[in-house]
């Protein structure tokens, strides 16, 4: 017997006669009519090429073959009732699952410490694979469970693809400290042009968000480092008069001094939470959702809180004029 072409729902009405050893019965109990529980019967034995039942005065008595078979049978209906269970339920310190996220390096700078920091005390055995996806195929790995949630900036997505807003930055002009314009609280534009830049994007090529409005202007940066990786870059940056724009949130972590960018039409930077709509109502996903915006929220006041005292620093440290 081939278990691909047979209806799995024949085993619940396979189990509803042998334990009440009439049609009709069967069928109340699992809530169809008695042609029904019939039409079933039909096929079932076809598959089985096996009567299964055999009408006596006494009811439906069942053939060796059925009895071979039932307490398999209600084995696996058992299983397949407890997984529908748990599938909505999801206890985080019992469960044993494993979340795909896709996300940059920067961004796993951000959210994973925190993260498990909360996973170690709530859900010990939930186990996160984090990999950068390609953009291009966001839509289709979510779409396919190959992830389970995705941290980007605003992505052209499905309709089906839910999002939300978890954090929102500013760009700065970071270099190290000690570079020859350290010491200058803002730069001008022609001071931007002039230095060399790294340049960080997921993408092999294609314009970044700086470039785009510099091209309005008829205005090019000099590019001689092009990366994925924020970490990398960051390094070289340490060591040459080279500069990079990036979010004020990466220079603060890194101690690199930063000023204003000498752009005033550049839009802040934003990070979403993407994830599939049929995973909308999954428990597991929900949980780890409600994870992943509150971390972001609870790392924002920590941001909100270390800014303000550091302008506060600054500002006790004036001189009274």
């Amino acid at each position: 017997m081939n278990l691909n072409k047979v209806d799995l729902n024949l085993f619940i009405v396979f189990d509803a006669i042998y334990t009440e050893a009439n049609l009709t019965r069967a069928g109340q109990i699992i809530g169809i009519t008695q042609p029904a529980v019939s039409n079933a019967l039909a096929r079932l034995r076809e598959s089985f090429n096996d009567p299964l039942f055999v009408r006596t005065a006494q009811g439906m008595v069942p053939t060796p073959m059925a009895q071979n078979i039932i307490s398999p049978v209600r084995s696996a209906l058992a299983l397949l009732r407890v997984s529908v269970q748990e599938s909505r339920i999801f206890n985080p310190l019992q469960a044993s699952k494993t979340f795909r996220i896709s996300m940059t390096d920067l961004t796993e700078a951000v959210i994973l410490p925190p993260l498990f920091q909360r996973l170690r005390r709530q859900a010990p055995a939930v186990v996160i694979e984090s990999f950068l996806s390609h953009r291009r195929e966001t839509t289709s790995d979510l779409a396919a469970g190959r992830l389970d949630f995705a941290v980007d900036a605003p992505l052209n997505t499905d309709p089906q693809v839910r999002h939300v807003k978890l954090m929102e930055d500013r760009y700065v002009c970071a270099m190290r400290q000690g570079h020859p314009l350290a010491s200058k609280p803002v730069i001008n534009l022609d001071e931007y042009l002039a230095l060399t830049h790294i340049h960080i994007s997921t993408r092999r090529n294609g314009l970044g968000e700086v470039d785009l409005a510099l091209g309005k202007m008829g205005l090019q940066r000099k590019i001689t480092l092009r990366s994925q990786h924020y970490l990398m870059a960051s390094n070289v940056l340490q060591q040459t008069d080279m500069v990079m724009t990036v979010p004020e949130r990466f220079a603060r972590r890194h101690a690199l001094h930063f000023v204003k960018l000498p752009l005033n039409e550049l839009p802040n930077v934003e990070t979403h939470l993407y994830w599939h709509e049929s995973t909308e109502q999954d428990p597991a996903n929900r949980w780890m959702r409600e994870q992943l915006i509150e971390v972001c929220r609870e790392q924002v006041i920590r941001e909100n809180e270390a800014g303000a005292a550091s302008l506060l620093d600054v500002n006790v440290k004036q001189p009274l004029a």
